[in-house]
């Protein structure tokens, strides 16, 4: 037996940040999922977490795991599918380190990801993102700051990942105002900042205080934005411009919903999802495809310019016995009649 112990730490302290380099909110979820693991595995084996070996975690259990997660926890596939790919990427990782464990490896590789729904996206009209635009208080501290936040996260379609790690070194002025962003998958882009989005955050570095902290945005104690932190001043935001558009408060508003408004508007405004894709940073078009689900204007012009089929009635006749019969062999006889 295999102390599993040794092998996790190195595999989220050593293999992912510095083998993989991946992004400090990876291994944050990675260590999350094995959390949950672990402690519904030493439920299950009557074990301290530390006292599980390696080949306790065989695919039985993992896919009780699974199963919990969706029953218990009621979480949607799509999480269960990124716990599932955060164990698969440590029996990766396990394969050539413990050789012994390579059969108990693909076994688990060959556990299924599951099929998940393609929702349309949500987002907001122009006049529901104007009145949540002019909601901050352009008078007061905090609403100076929740503007410059609310203008930057839909010009530049930012994650709230993005936004709350904004540095000071990353906003350009020179020639003109830009932003300079480290986006997902460790892909640059610049992106010109529109006048009114350069306005309201010049206006925020004004009044900025002083603070040890390189982020842009700071919160009440100096410190930098938490994305719990904007997610509430969203939130709050959202409030209040519900008072003027009445329709903003049936919608779900999360921070991804502002980057899928400047996405959309971005596409009607281009007709371009390339232009799109570039903008909000996606590593391929398929990514940005789901905007282009969203827009109807898309599927009118389609109608348009197509010419409606003339389509003669009449029923299919079957030219052979066989094709009679597999045509037929799928109704319920009803013997009604």
């Amino acid at each position: 037996m295999t102390a599993l112990a040794p092998y996790l730490s190195t595999f989220l302290r050593e293999h992912l940040p510095k083998e993989r380099r991946a992004s400090q909110h990876t291994c944050e979820a990675y260590a999350q999922s094995f959390q949950l693991l672990l402690c519904f595995a030493a439920g299950r084996l009557k074990l301290k977490p530390a006292k599980i070996e390696i080949e306790q975690l065989d695919p039985p259990l993992i896919l009780a795991f699974l199963e919990h997660l969706e029953n218990k926890r009621g979480n949607t596939a799509r999480t269960r599918n990124a716990r599932l790919a955060a164990i698969n990427a440590f029996f990766r990782f396990l394969e050539y380190r413990v050789p012994s464990c390579l059969d108990q490896s693909r076994r688990i590789h060959a556990i299924p990801m599951k099929k998940t729904d393609q929702a349309i996206i949500g987002y907001l009209t122009r006049e529901e993102l104007q009145a949540l635009l002019d909601a901050p208080d352009p008078k007061s501290f905090s609403g100076i700051r929740d503007r410059a936040m609310l203008h930057l996260a839909f010009a530049a379609g930012l994650r709230v990942s993005e936004l709350v790690n904004l540095r000071l070194d990353q906003i350009g002025s020179q020639p003109t105002a830009s932003v300079h962003i480290l986006g997902k998958g460790r892909r640059e882009r610049v992106l010109p900042l529109w006048k009114e989005t350069a306005v309201v955050t010049k206006a925020w570095l004004k009044i900025r205080p002083a603070s040890s902290a390189p982020e842009l945005f700071l919160n009440a104690r100096a410190q930098a934005m938490t994305r719990s932190g904007f997610e509430y001043i969203l939130s709050k935001h959202v409030a209040v411009a519900a008072r003027t558009v009445p329709a903003l408060a049936t919608k779900h508003v999360s921070p991804h919903v502002l980057r899928h408004t400047c996405a959309m508007h971005t596409l009607r405004a281009t007709r371009d999802v390339r232009k799109v894709s570039l903008w909000l940073g996606h590593a391929s078009l398929q990514s940005t495809e789901v905007y282009l689900r969203a827009d109807p204007s898309e599927k009118l012009e389609a109608l348009a310019a197509m010419a409606p089929p003339m389509l003669k009635p009449g029923r299919f006749r079957a030219p052979d016995k066989l094709l009679a019969m597999l045509s037929t062999a799928g109704h319920t006889p009803d013997y009604a009649e």
